[in-house]
């Protein structure tokens, strides 16, 4: 029996102080990314030493303690950057082994870098009406032109041309 994925995009309205934190939120997980990114080049350069997704999420404790900023975003996100960067390496990795031009993971440029995912329902997040309750951000407006039609698993939050919308 085969599971179909289906995603259901919303357009999110939020405020003035919510787009900010939304956006500063963004930009730390960018640095994340390009900082995990750049630890795992760097042990290999070293000692070809290969770092997983265990390792640094072990030390994301410790990386929030010398950057207070981080506390600003919800744990789970900050853990699916560091999944995201070895989803990267798995490719890479992957792609060597089948022989085929395997293009090595790039640093992200600011831009490209433009969305969050909370991995599990219920955590950090919840639909309330027709508001999305998000984990350091508030109650943001949800335009839901449509039902859900299951219990959605994930929600990622993606900035497109100036907008937010909410993906289920």
């Amino acid at each position: 029996m085969s599971r179909i994925k289906r995603t259901f995009k919303y357009r999110l309205y939020p405020t003035k102080a919510q787009t900010a934190s939304l956006e500063s939120q963004l930009a730390l997980c960018w640095q994340l990314y390009n900082a995990a990114l750049q630890e795992r080049r760097d042990a290999w350069c070293m000692g070809r030493h290969r770092i997983s997704f265990k390792d640094q999420s072990a030390q994301l404790p410790l990386v929030k303690g010398d950057c207070p900023e981080l506390a600003g975003v919800y744990a789970q996100v900050l853990q699916n950057v560091l999944r995201r960067v070895d989803w990267a390496f798995q490719g890479f990795y992957r792609r060597c082994k089948a022989g085929q031009t395997p293009g090595y993971p790039r640093f992200r440029s600011r831009r490209r870098y433009d969305s969050l995912t909370y991995p599990q329902v219920g955590m950090g997040w919840a639909l309330e009406g027709t508001a999305l309750r998000l984990s350091k951000v508030g109650a943001v407006k949800v335009k839901l032109h449509r039902p859900l039609q299951r219990t959605p698993k994930t929600l990622t939050l993606k900035r497109e041309c100036g907008r937010w919308y909410a993906l289920f």
